[in-house]
């Protein structure tokens, strides 16, 4: 998957000073789609939504602290406060006043949308959302990664493997076999493990342990609660890393979910995975509340 041509790249600042790496495509003045990736990954991981939405959307994505080209941190720097408060930095920087956007958050993508359910600039900038692939708590307890009863002995086999500070190394067909075991389905094609391999390997491994830490621990049940607009929920029936389970607790504990689609056959890694499934979903949230004509 090659890199997007000529985004128009530039810097949010956060509350705490980092600098944070955004991308824009797609028309200026076009209506807006925010695109927040998840756990190890980067913008290249929304490459197929970013080419398809802007031909006729703004869409803004933005590389998570500690991912892609946005720099690490010092330890208390990862932190669920601090994925909200970037995300506001980013909103701030790329939307006007008042301008609304669809906002689309995968795994730990979607986790940073539930931190900011509260924040002034998420509730200024959000006209829809969708929750794609992710949970609000108990990540270590319902993972299917490890294939043992659910109990407290899977709970800390998963929780060691995910925090695991060895690094990832060179991209091999083991490492490949072992990525798609995790976090694909079964039918996922080489071209696709090879893609979502390049980018988790590309992950620093400091910053890989790190959030590791902060979702072993994640509470965001009171985000799901908070998000008081129209949400959307996605998942794969075989993912391993955050099962359906979590989606369907989620639809119904949401004040406005306008639908929950499970994909058969599909593993975590739904954005590369089935990316029309994904993108037709934000379109259709961009066609409901921000007003986009279908396409012919």
């Amino acid at each position: 998957m090659s890199r997007l041509a000529n985004p128009r790249e530039l810097t949010a600042v956060s509350a705490d000073g980092s600098r944070i790496h955004v991308e824009a495509h797609g028309p200026e003045g076009a209506p807006a789609v925010v695109l927040v990736h998840g756990w190890t990954c980067s913008t290249a991981f929304w490459a197929e939504q970013i080419r398809d939405l802007s031909a006729d959307h703004r869409v803004i994505a933005y590389d998570q602290r500690g991912h892609g080209r946005t720099p690490l941190v010092g330890r208390s720097g990862y932190s669920t406060r601090a994925l909200a408060d970037d995300l506001e930095a980013v909103l701030a920087a790329t939307l006007e006043p008042g301008e609304k956007a669809v906002l689309a958050g995968h795994s730990m993508g979607g986790m940073t949308l539930m931190a900011a359910a509260d924040r002034p600039g998420f509730r200024e900038h959000a006209a829809a959302v969708l929750l794609c692939s992710t949970g609000p708590a108990r990540l270590t307890a319902e993972s299917l990664v490890v294939p043992l009863r659910a109990g407290g002995l899977r709970t800390r086999l998963t929780r060691g493997i995910l925090g695991a500070r060895a690094p990832l190394g060179p991209v091999t067909p083991v490492s490949k076999k072992l990525l798609k075991y995790a976090t694909m389905g079964p039918g996922s094609t080489p071209e696709r493990v090879t893609t979502c391999a390049r980018i988790v390997h590309a992950c620093p491994r400091k910053s890989r342990v790190a959030w590791s830490h902060v979702l072993g621990e994640l509470d965001l049940e009171a985000g799901v609660r908070g998000l008081e607009l129209p949400v959307a929920v996605l998942v794969g029936t075989e993912d391993r890393m955050t099962p359906p389970v979590h989606s369907r607790a989620m639809a119904a504990a949401l004040p406005r979910c306008v639908g929950l689609v499970e994909l058969p056959g599909m593993g975590h890694m739904t954005p590369v995975e089935a990316p029309e499934a994904v993108t037709a979903r934000i379109r259709e949230l961009s066609v409901t509340y921000l007003g986009v004509k279908e396409e012919a």
